[in-house]
């Protein structure tokens, strides 16, 4: 499954934003409202959980500085990656966008599409306050 985001809008550079999204403790300020829980677990992994979902653990699994983030579950069953492109938009501004890649069967990816368009859009809708 394939899903991305609108490209946000964000007040601040393309290196604010990078290093931003590379602090783990900092994805609580753009998790959705529905979140009941968010724990940090080491200096490059964290995890969640939105009311009525499983707890996931994401993992920064690659970067590439100060455009690319891959955001990855550390759960062999959830199997699934979040990539992060921030590309610059002028002085102190810059858009960030979200692609989601998954690999589930069909009956996953049906019930799963709308929740993940959704908190993918949130995360992306978030950042763009900072």
């Amino acid at each position: 499954m394939e899903l991305e985001s609108n490209k946000a809008s964000v007040q601040k550079s393309q290196q604010e934003v990078f290093d931003f999204l590379t602090n783990v403790e900092n994805y609580e300020q753009i998790m959705p409202e529905s979140k009941e829980k968010f724990e940090v677990k080491s200096q490059d992994t964290f995890a969640f959980a939105l009311k009525g979902m499983p707890e996931i653990q994401l993992q920064i699994k690659e970067t590439r500085e100060p455009e690319f983030i891959v955001l990855g579950s550390t759960s062999e069953k959830f199997n699934f990656s979040l990539d992060v492109v921030i590309e610059p938009a002028g002085e102190n501004q810059s858009e960030a966008q979200l692609f989601f890649h998954g690999k589930f069967n069909t009956m996953m990816s049906m019930m799963l599409k709308g929740p993940l368009k959704k908190f993918i859009g949130t995360l992306s809708e978030n950042l763009s306050k900072l």
